[in-house]
């Protein structure tokens, strides 16, 4: 399915033929992809990485994923999820660690091109590091570069099938260049990982109601 899409969208996305969804779909939005760093790291601006074997580390997130897609209060679900999200971010690299975070502070700031210095630099170091090239997808999304951000999430999701907010960003982008079908399956496929996430969910409503004839 990703592949199929990249075959056009970028051509979509430069000759703006994105549709109008109404006011929730307006702008992009960097939480779309729930990219921005978690509140500021420790040790002088840098995340702290602990060693830890990868084997052990991959056991530990078919857990936490277990737990986040079972639980039903929202407590726990948001606990679990920022657990997962701190393992996301950890290159094992302190170097590129500090650009992720540098990174996130020039998207914050809105500076897109420092951003995808930062981020250039982050994916050549460590090409493997799932969160490096998400965030980058998002900042291609931001700058409203959909066939750049889709070559990213794409690369993003061979890494880590289940980073729901990939699959957000690309449901959302799917939506925005009007191919309804796949952006709902997509967004069951984030729900389904993370219960519990509004945009996922609301999106979700508004789809199922529009492939009903329902007014949205």
């Amino acid at each position: 399915m990703f592949a199929i899409l990249l075959l056009f969208a970028p051509a979509a996305a430069t000759a703006q033929t994105v549709p109008d969804l109404g006011p929730e779909a307006d702008m992009p939005s960097v939480e779309d992809f729930d990219a921005l760093p978690d509140p500021e790291p420790e040790a002088g601006g840098q995340v702290v990485v602990e060693d830890e074997d990868p084997t052990e580390t991959l056991s530990k997130l078919d857990s936490l994923y277990a737990d986040l897609s079972g639980a039903d209060d929202p407590a726990v679900r948001e606990r679990v999820s920022r657990d997962i999200r701190r393992i996301w971010m950890d290159s094992g690299s302190d170097t590129v660690n500090l650009l992720m975070v540098r990174a996130g502070h020039a998207i914050q700031a809105k500076d897109h091109g420092l951003a995808l210095d930062l981020l250039d630099v982050v994916v050549v170091l460590r090409p493997s590091f799932a969160e490096g090239w998400n965030r980058r997808a998002t900042v291609h999304y931001m700058k409203e570069d959909f066939g750049k951000s889709l070559v990213d999430i794409e690369r993003t999701l061979a890494l880590e099938p289940r980073h729901w907010g990939a699959l957000s960003g690309l449901a959302i982008i799917q939506r925005r260049l009007g191919f309804e079908n796949e952006s709902l399956e997509t967004f069951r496929r984030a729900l389904e990982i993370h219960p519990g996430l509004e945009n996922a969910e609301n999106a979700i409503e508004a789809l199922e109601k529009a492939a009903e004839g329902e007014p949205v």
